[in-house]
């Protein structure tokens, strides 16, 4: 009979020693996870939002929002549809919808994409001029100094409106150009600005045909590049849903929507109570292990992955991020960050 071992206990073989190897590298890597999670405290800060989530969540048009939105809400109240290109109405998304009230009656806001249309739109860039020529010891440009070069600088501060905010977000683009400090890209957008409102374009001095070569902006002079560029924009139609007849139910959306946790005082021991009223005024902070009133509290928020002290190497788990509790029948926003070694 051969002595050889059977295939099943050859891989058996195999798969304890690997077992017992890996589980060497666990005991490893869970000394040096406790190790750096002990040196590292966990801070919580309570803000107060009120008893109410209808005046952080529901729309007040003349207040909070562009005037095309509450035409758009009106048109669509009344059966009309309403269009919009490039321009998102309502501004949100499906995690974080708008709401608004009208005649006791609360409504979501929203939109949807119902086609795509090519246009062409001109797009300002600003080049900074290297040797910054024809300026005045005032950081103003002297008249007539650039003329004769056929070029001409106008300053900002003498541009249209129009052309103004274009200068402003385009010197971003330029300034950032190389410089590892970057742009508001939100702004920005393909190097420069792109002009979109067409009613007020007629206004504009850089987009007409004797617009200056350059522009000076604070103390900078810069070469105006205009360019007529294709885009695909999408188009929108608003759409209003009614959601709620009273502002209890209003209020009971937003809490199921919004607010990840709720209990009272009375849910809590006397010194977790301690740490929510120190936490509602310069914060609380420990460090890993916490108390056991620290992981009570910690429990009740439901932020549990937080009790190994060691979120960051938890996948799918976020680091940080404000978020609502309902604390004794009073909203908070809370974070929870790390801080220390």
């Amino acid at each position: 009979m051969s002595r050889l071992p059977s295939r099943r206990r050859f891989l058996g073989a195999i798969a304890g020693a690997t077992l017992a190897a890996s589980a060497g590298c666990l005991d490893s890597n869970s000394e040096a996870t406790k190790s750096d999670s002990d040196a590292r405290t966990l801070t919580l800060d309570l803000t107060r939002r009120g008893d109410s989530l209808r005046e952080q969540f529901v729309t007040d048009f003349a207040a909070t929002r562009p005037e095309w939105d509450e035409d758009a809400f009106e048109a669509t109240l009344d059966g009309e549809e309403y269009t919009t290109q490039y321009r998102k109405p309502f501004p949100g998304n499906a995690d974080d919808p708008a709401y608004a009230e009208y005649d006791g009656t609360y409504y979501r806001l929203s939109s949807v994409v119902i086609d795509e249309v090519e246009t062409t739109r001109p797009v300002l860039r600003l080049f900074a001029d290297a040797e910054d020529e024809g300026s005045a010891a005032d950081g103003t440009d002297s008249p007539g100094t650039d003329e004769a070069n056929g070029t001409r600088t106008v300053p900002t501060e003498e541009l249209p409106e129009i052309d103004a905010r274009a200068v402003h977000i385009a010197h971003l683009a330029a300034r950032a150009r190389g410089n590892d400090g970057g742009a508001p890209w939100g702004l920005v957008q393909r190097g420069g600005y792109v002009y979109r409102n067409e009613e007020r374009m007629t206004e504009s001095e850089l987009l007409g045909d004797e617009a200056p070569s350059h522009v000076r902006y604070r103390d900078r002079r810069y070469g105006v590049d205009i360019a007529r560029e294709v885009f695909y924009e999408p188009r929108y139609r608003a759409t209003v849903e009614p959601v709620a007849e009273s502002p209890e139910r209003m209020e009971a959306i937003l809490r199921a929507h919004h607010v990840q946790a709720r209990f009272r005082a009375d849910d809590l021991s006397s010194e977790a109570r301690e740490i929510v009223r120190r936490a509602r005024g310069d914060g609380y902070e420990e460090t890993h292990p916490y108390s056991a009133a620290y992981e009570e509290l910690l429990r009740l928020m439901d932020r549990r992955a937080y009790l190994d002290g060691n979120i960051e190497r938890d996948a799918g788990v976020e680091r940080t991020g404000r978020r609502l509790i309902r604390y004794d029948g009073i909203y908070y926003h809370y974070s929870l960050r790390f801080h220390g070694d």
